[in-house]
């Protein structure tokens, strides 16, 4: 069984930054992509920023240049620094991992219980 552990968010004012942090643990042989998605209220779920083994980092238009995701593969840890942050960025932020259970695995998605990150002054 895997789980996510995540951290980090809150109340931040316009211009202000926040550092999410999400830890893997568990039965885990290799993890594919780590990265974050975020959901507003009455909007649908979008990406924000992912690092995967055969693309790379990526990240969503609306948070270049502002927000930088990085990984820790020897703690199976993905962190989202977000700077210059918007009322726009206001959402609850999941974590997302896809690895491999085993060496045949074909892969699976795991989720965080997602936190809360509200920008406004």
């Amino acid at each position: 069984q895997v789980q996510l552990v995540e951290s980090g968010g809150g109340l931040v004012q316009p211009g202000g930054s926040l550092r999410l942090s999400c830890a893997a643990s568990g039965t885990i042989y290799r993890i594919n992509a780590m990265g974050w998605y975020r959901q507003a209220p009455a909007k649908q779920r979008e990406l924000v920023a992912l690092i995967t083994n055969d693309t790379g980092t990526n990240y969503a238009d609306p948070v270049k240049g502002r927000f930088t995701v990085s990984r820790d593969n020897a703690k199976n840890t993905v962190l989202l620094q977000m700077n210059s942050l918007k009322p726009e960025d206001t959402a609850v932020y999941s974590c997302y991992v896809s690895l491999q259970i085993t060496a045949s695995d074909s892969g699976r998605n795991y989720w965080g219980q997602g936190t809360q990150v509200i920008v406004s002054s």
